[in-house]
């Protein structure tokens, strides 16, 4: 049985990967009508492996006997000036994540609930690769510059990861 602690946090949790399901989504849309397919599909990739982040707290809350709460979400930015601009605000909001899952794991320390703990692992683990992921993207992003052969590369490499990584 959850406490009313940790089943909050979870909740609030929820919320988070809910609402980066729609920012990935929001930034699949904008580069869809940017010309740019391969960042489309990556984001949309992005937007439903969040959806399964998401339902995967779902169905953990409500097994340990808690009752997961969707709730309404924040409107997510619809338009960047750059796909550079989008890429910053990505790889700033996986930061928000990660902070966001610590915080929840130091919760469930402090009530010594440890299989909330070891179930929490698992989401530690995805945030050290969803960073590791946006910084390397960014990374390239700089190396590109305002070069539009870069850019046309780009495009395709990215449009590989969202192959070879479908959601989870």
């Amino acid at each position: 049985m959850l406490q009313v602690t940790i089943e909050k946090a979870l909740n609030k949790q929820i919320r988070i990967e809910a609402e980066s399901s729609q920012i990935y989504l929001s930034m699949a849309c904008w580069a869809e009508v940017q010309g740019l397919e391969g960042v489309a599909q990556f984001m949309f990739a992005q937007s439903d492996e969040e959806r399964a982040h998401m339902l995967k707290l779902v169905k953990y809350v409500n097994e340990r006997g808690g009752h997961a709460q969707i709730t309404d979400l924040s409107a997510p930015k619809t338009t960047y000036s750059t796909f550079k601009e989008m890429f910053e605000e990505l790889y700033k909001h996986e930061l928000f994540v990660s902070n966001s899952i610590n915080e929840l794991v130091h919760i469930t320390l402090g009530e010594k609930d440890y299989s909330t703990h070891n179930f929490l692992q698992w989401y530690v683990a995805e945030q050290i690769e969803e960073e590791a992921q946006a910084k390397t993207i960014l990374d390239k992003i700089n190396l590109i510059g305002e070069d539009r052969g870069g850019l046309y590369l780009f495009d395709r490499d990215i449009q590989q990861i969202a192959i070879a990584n479908p959601a989870v």
